[in-house]
């Protein structure tokens, strides 16, 4: 009886495969889809940049001259006042002296002289004019000739023009009068010319690069001999590609770190974008400030910065690679509805390399098939793919390092 029943069975058991297997075509092919959920999206540039200080003091020599000593180093910390290097000063101080001499002996020698010039000048010239007074007594007497006469008032008016020259000179030799200022300004000349061989720092900073040594023939133009990173804001100078130009705005805040020091990260945030695009790279200069600046930050030092470009807490994100046809802001994505594949418009908010937020045209729930060759219409079966990213999904937009010089 058993063995009678075998055949039945089995043909049963056939039929029911078969139409298992009918069922299963009907039900189409499985395919790879995501379920979308609320999720929280974070938007990152991430970058690599550079620090700088916001100004930098070159410094050079007014003078030519030979160095003789050189104060400071590279990494130095110098305030205003500080001597830098100091310039061999000989014919400078000789020329230092002479101004001086000069000036000394325009008191000591040359306003007394003159004085003493002006008290006999003085009195020739009261003498002449008592000869001519009594000449001309003598000659209402008759007693002398005209001629004779005239010689006394010849003497007096040359007395009197020599009086008043050496009173001239005593004015211009007085003190605070033009010969003295002459000379003091030849002293204060030679005095400037001296201070220019001793170089000082003109701001507090630190000393970023030397290029001179004792021995060195230094030129007044042309030659940076050091140059000083002023004290004041720390910055970090990124390059980003022009295309982040969309998501960067003042103010967003980022997350840096040192590649020297990579278990200490600081804070920094941006507070200016370029306003024209470097044509030969296609980049756009942005800068951080970096406030409070740790103690270990040098400059030109190279920093890994992320860059937070957008947020969003409950935000229905899917994977970039089920997206088709992306038109700017919106893409077109293969949904299933009703067991079958429908292909839908929708709305991309947050952008990344990974993620992409849906701003409209799905809800929650909404199952998006991945793969983007399946045929619209045809009937499906789901296979459910977990999310690329973790539930706080970070999608970023990642620079290519830029090598500075």
């Amino acid at each position: 009886m058993t063995i009678k029943r075998f055949p039945f069975i089995l043909l049963i058991a056939v039929s029911l495969i078969a139409v298992f297997a009918l069922f299963r075509y009907w039900q189409g092919p499985r395919l790879p889809a995501y379920e979308l959920q609320p999720a929280s999206l974070i938007q990152n540039v991430v970058a690599t940049g550079r620090v700088i200080s916001t100004s930098r003091a070159q410094v050079g020599s007014e003078i030519a001259g030979i160095v003789t000593e050189r104060r400071v180093k590279e990494g130095d910390r110098v305030k205003p006042g500080d001597v830098l290097i100091v310039l061999r000063a000989d014919d400078l101080i000789a020329k230092e002296k002479e101004a001086r001499a000069a000036l000394d002996q325009l008191q000591f020698a040359r306003r007394p002289q003159a004085k003493a010039a002006l008290q006999q000048a003085d009195s020739q010239f009261a003498q002449a004019t008592r000869e001519a007074k009594r000449r001309n007594e003598l000659l209402a007497l008759q007693s002398i000739s005209r001629e004779a006469y005239e010689q006394s008032k010849n003497s007096e008016t040359n007395a009197r023009a020599v009086a008043e020259q050496a009173r001239l000179l005593v004015q211009s030799l007085a003190p605070g009068e033009s010969e003295e200022r002459i000379l003091q300004e030849r002293l204060a000349a030679a005095q400037a010319m001296l201070l220019k061989t001793v170089l000082r720092a003109e701001v507090s900073g630190t000393i970023l690069t030397r290029n001179v040594e004792p021995g060195d023939l230094v030129q007044p133009v042309g030659k940076v001999l050091f140059e000083i990173a002023r004290d004041g804001d720390t910055e970090i100078l990124i390059p980003l590609d022009e295309r982040n130009l969309g998501v960067l705005a003042l103010g967003q805040e980022a997350s840096c770190i040192a590649d020297a020091y990579p278990s200490q990260p600081f804070a920094a945030k941006v507070n200016f974008i370029a306003p024209t695009i470097d044509p030969q790279r296609g980049t756009v200069d942005i800068r951080l400030k970096v406030d409070p600046v740790p103690d270990y930050l040098r400059q030109d030092m190279t920093v890994s910065v992320n860059i937070l470009t957008g947020k969003a807490d409950q935000a229905l994100t899917l994977p970039n690679d089920a997206l088709i046809d992306v038109r700017g802001t919106q893409a077109d994505v293969l949904t299933i509805e009703g067991g079958r594949v429908k292909r839908v418009t929708i709305t991309l908010g947050l952008r990344g390399l990974a993620l992409s937020q849906v701003s409209s045209g799905l809800k929650a729930g909404d199952w998006v098939v991945l793969d983007v060759h399946a045929k619209e219409g045809e009937r499906v079966r789901v296979s459910r793919q977990p999310l690329p990213l973790s539930q706080s999904a970070s999608t970023t937009r990642k620079e290519t390092p830029v090598k500075f010089n």
